[in-house]
């Protein structure tokens, strides 16, 4: 959650022409993360767990690319993303993790 504020934060520096699009593209992404597994988990079987992290997964790289654009094209600040990438591919990590031990248990029954 604490990535979803600060990408709420970075998006509001964006200019106001990009505030419909790629900002909207961006909190919907960081928004969908903790969203899908949220909503994996609370499906009750592993197997539809993993299927939403990986959609979370998904979100991430979404996110990844559109941080990039953003700094590219000279938005955000490199000091600023740097975090933000790191954030991202921690989560990106422990999401990862989560989807392997899943997938072990869904096969094991």
């Amino acid at each position: 959650m604490d990535l979803a504020q600060d990408i709420y934060r970075v998006t509001d520096e964006l200019p106001v022409a990009e505030r419909f699009e790629l900002s909207r593209q961006m909190r919907r992404s960081v928004v969908s993360m903790p969203s899908n597994i949220a909503e994996g988990a609370g499906r009750g079987n592993h197997g539809d767990f993993a299927r939403h992290v990986d959609i979370a997964r998904s979100s991430a790289k979404e996110l990844e690319t559109q941080l990039e654009l953003c700094v590219r094209l000279g938005f955000t600040d490199t000091s600023v993303a740097e975090p933000l990438f790191a954030a991202i591919d921690e989560i990106n990590r422990m999401a990862w993790s989560l989807r392997t031990r899943l997938r072990a248990r869904r096969h094991r029954g």
